[in-house]
């Protein structure tokens, strides 16, 4: 009789199919599902475009002439250089919130179960939901590049390390999902991953060199800003858009000394980690 009942259990609750070639195809079917949704609902990427460019005029036209930038001091289009990637960065890891909410949406539906009962790769359903939000960062990427372009930034180290740039940004993005899938799986409500998507983004983005130089900064705070794993991708992105002042005295941190390898090193530790944690809380996880 019990030999009976665990068959039946077995058989209602179909394993993934394994294979890395089957994995890859259920994660684009599912991200194809996600991307038909963001399509059918484009208010949800019209205002997310909105708060960056918000940011982007805000700080270029409010704060541009206060803010000393070392080696350079109060010029405004010199602190529109030294912004935008920070703001680039900010827009990217803000798309946590979006990740987060939209799993604890499909948690909160029901559809998560229905997932969980098919024959596919256990981690299709949250790797289809961070391709697709990394395909609308890079929409926003551009849009924001644009409006930057309007304000008077500009790339100044060829068009190769703009690209290698951008990648960074996108490759911190997708990893920052991955910490949104997390909190969307671990909360009850969507409002609830929204605000925790969020929460601690603030403390993150701006205890770091993206808006105000760590020299400024007392030395617990500076030291602390220096090691953020955000503050090592806006580093690097100045770095490869040549964005910094000419006599800008970069910090002794070693994240600050070599920001490109830093960032790497940062985004795919975070990627390993919270992906192994969204997909085990994902087996296990329970409407």
């Amino acid at each position: 009789m019990s030999g009976t009942t665990s068959t039946a259990a077995s058989s209602a609750a179909p394993s993934g199919r394994g294979g890395f070639a089957q994995s890859v195809t259920d994660s684009l079917v599912m991200a194809k599902r996600n991307l038909i949704r963001m399509v059918r609902i484009p208010e949800v990427v019209i205002f997310g475009l909105i708060q960056p460019i918000m940011f982007v005029v805000l700080f270029s036209y409010v704060f541009g002439g206060s803010i000393k930038v070392p080696g350079a001091g109060t010029d405004a289009g010199t602190y529109r250089q030294f912004l935008m990637a920070g703001i680039f960065a900010q827009t990217v890891t803000f798309a946590t919130a979006g990740a987060g909410a939209g799993i604890a949406e499909d948690m909160h539906k029901g559809l998560i179960d229905r997932f969980r009962s098919l024959p596919m790769a256990r981690g299709a359903v949250l790797t289809g939901r961070t391709l697709a939000d990394l395909v609308q960062t890079a929409l926003t990427l551009v849009v924001l590049a644009i409006v930057a372009a309007i304000v008077g930034w500009r790339a100044h180290d060829g068009i190769l390390n703009a690209l290698a740039g951008f990648g960074l940004l996108l490759l911190l993005g997708y990893a920052f999902t991955w910490i949104g899938a997390l909190i969307g799986l671990t909360v009850r409500t969507p409002e609830a991953a929204t605000s925790g998507g969020l929460i601690w983004l603030f403390p993150l983005t701006f205890i770091s060199v993206a808006f105000v130089p760590s020299q400024n900064m007392p030395a617990f705070l500076r030291h602390i800003a220096e090691w953020n794993p955000f503050s090592a991708t806006v580093v690097a992105c100045r770095d490869l858009f040549g964005n910094f002042p000419p006599h800008y005295p970069v910090p002794d941190a070693w994240p600050m000394q070599h920001p490109v390898l830093a960032s790497l090193i940062w985004s795919v530790v975070i990627v390993l980690v919270f992906r192994t944690l969204a997909v085990r809380k994902y087996r296990s996880a329970a409407v």
